[in-house]
């Protein structure tokens, strides 16, 4: 190249600056077709000397050897301005699915239909398709990881939380992908002539030795599930006295089957000899819900109080609450038989502490009858209550302060609730005007996630039932039929495995349980 060309004559004339790039610290020059290294001398001021001239219309060139636009000299400041490289993404923690979604989804205009429920699909969906919630960002500056200070990470470990690693973290991914197989057809319909269609009951229990039981009016109708046979249990002999509510014993090896009739009645059945052992008596009128604490049974209302019988004395009756002023439809025992949670048609829910006769809490929440309630197995303190017609809510509540931690609108009457024994889930069964279950994922802070939702009933769906394997919820209707859905998790079967014995066994055919 000539000395006379016009690219060596801007290189000669032209002086860079790039605070930022320490290994060319000083100007550029061409000398000879030589690239030389000066030191700009307002980062060392004793090289002065070392300095290219440069002409006072130059800007800067495209030559340079840094990344970032260079400084000129134009104008010189009497400090140094702060230089910047351009912005480089990491790609390495970046969902290219997820960043095509968002981008896609950024300029379209929001629904104005969307409902809660569109919004739940929508979520699942997300979570189903993309494997990542809904704050994941398009183009994320840097891994989770990285972002910690080290500090942090110290911290971490010391607390036992360390990063996991990647054979770990990829044992993680596989987990939230293996996604379980939830049927959406009943595995088996009983038929259940004459089941009384009244909310304030409960008319169904399954028992810790596999055996259900059914109040079809007057009788009560035994059905074990690993056999398949049926028997009928009992009969009440009094016109109109009709059977109003069940509870087994919660002893694994109890065969004892609490009965509360029309006629204020509590009755004791040992269900291996088919006879009656005791009839324990108090109430004014129909006993309505029923729930047992290892030898205490407890018993609720219309007359409003809730007694506590001991069965294991003559002297039956050893305390008397009164928290309500109308019917006691809901009764339910902790786990560890410490608290007692008791809703009334009178829209209150009660929180009773065992040994006292004062309820703890009295919450007035909801604005419907209180029936479905359910104690939480994984967290002590966690219950879950349902409303009736008018207020159609599920509410969580921390029980050690009387905090509601959320609730959710579920468009339809709450009738029973059930939690799951081996997954962070539970199933609500639902009245006017859907008469559907609702599987819920917990998320814990009392935020539950709707997973599906099961249709098949005709008519409001009253009662569910548990049974003893944690599989699988039986659900009792008032179009008299009872259905069974193994739709909750197993710790000993696998997703496929589920899978294939529900198409294998199918649909059983519609049984009489009678």
């Amino acid at each position: 190249m000539s000395s006379s060309s016009p690219l060596r004559k801007c290189l000669e004339e032209t002086t860079f600056v790039n605070p930022q790039c320490p290994s060319t610290p000083g100007a550029t020059s061409a000398d000879n077709g030589n690239m030389n290294y000066n030191t700009d001398p307002r980062l060392h001021p004793n090289n002065a000397h070392c300095s290219s001239s440069r002409t006072a219309g130059a800007d800067w060139s495209p030559y340079g050897l840094c990344s970032s636009p260079p400084t000129s000299r134009k104008g010189a400041p009497s400090s140094l301005s702060t230089a910047r490289d351009r912005f480089i993404p990491c790609r390495s923690p970046l969902d290219a699915n997820l960043s095509n979604f968002l981008l896609d989804a950024g300029g379209e205009e929001q629904d104005v239909e969307s409902t809660p429920t569109k919004q739940d699909y929508i979520n699942t969906l997300r979570e189903s398709v993309l494997q990542t919630s809904g704050e994941a960002q398009v183009l994320p500056l840097r891994s989770s990881t990285a972002a910690k200070s080290s500090a942090a990470l110290a911290a971490e470990a010391l607390q036992g939380n360390s990063p996991a690693s990647p054979a770990s973290s990829e044992r993680h991914l596989k987990r939230r992908r293996s996604t379980r197989f939830i049927p959406k057809s009943p595995d088996k319909i009983l038929d259940a002539p004459e089941l009384v269609d009244d909310y304030y009951l409960n008319l169904l229990d399954w028992s810790k030795s596999n055996i259900l039981a059914v109040a079809l009016r007057q009788c009560v109708f035994l059905w074990n599930a690993s056999t398949g046979a049926t028997q009928k249990l009992l009969e009440t002999s009094d016109a109109g006295n009709i059977v109003t509510s069940l509870a087994w014993g919660d002893e694994p090896t109890s065969n004892t089957l609490a009965v509360g009739t029309n006629l204020a009645q509590v009755q004791l059945w040992d269900v291996a000899a088919s006879r009656q052992v005791r009839q324990m008596e108090g109430h004014r009128s129909r006993v309505s819900s029923l729930s047992w604490n290892s030898h205490l049974v407890s018993s609720g209302s219309r007359d409003s109080a809730i007694h506590h019988h001991d069965v294991r004395v003559s002297s039956h009756q050893v305390s008397e609450l009164h928290g309500h002023s109308q019917e006691v439809c809901g009764l339910k025992w902790s786990l560890q038989g410490t608290q007692l949670a008791s809703g009334g048609n009178d829209n209150i829910l009660n929180i009773w502490e065992a040994r006292r006769n004062q309820s703890r809490f009295t919450i007035g929440r909801h604005q419907a009858a209180v029936k479905a309630l359910a104690w939480c197995p994984f967290h002590s303190n966690l219950l879950a209550s349902g409303g009736g017609t008018a207020d159609r809510r599920i509410c969580l509540w921390n029980t050690s302060n009387g905090q509601c931690l959320n609730e959710v609108d579920t468009k339809s009457q709450v009738c029973a609730v059930q939690w799951s024994t081996h997954d962070r889930e539970l199933v609500s069964s639902h009245g006017f005007t859907h008469n559907q279950l609702i599987l819920w994922r917990y998320a814990g802070r009392g935020r539950v996630h709707k997973v599906v939702e099961l249709t098949g009933h005709q008519a409001r769906v009253l009662h569910m039932a548990q049974s003893p394997d944690g599989t699988t919820i039986v659900s009792a209707a008032a179009d008299e039929t009872l259905r069974f859905w193994r739709i909750l998790g197993s710790p000993t079967r696998s997703a496929a495995k589920l899978k294939m014995e529900h198409s294998s066994r199918g649909l059983l055919g519609a049984n009489c349980i009678r």
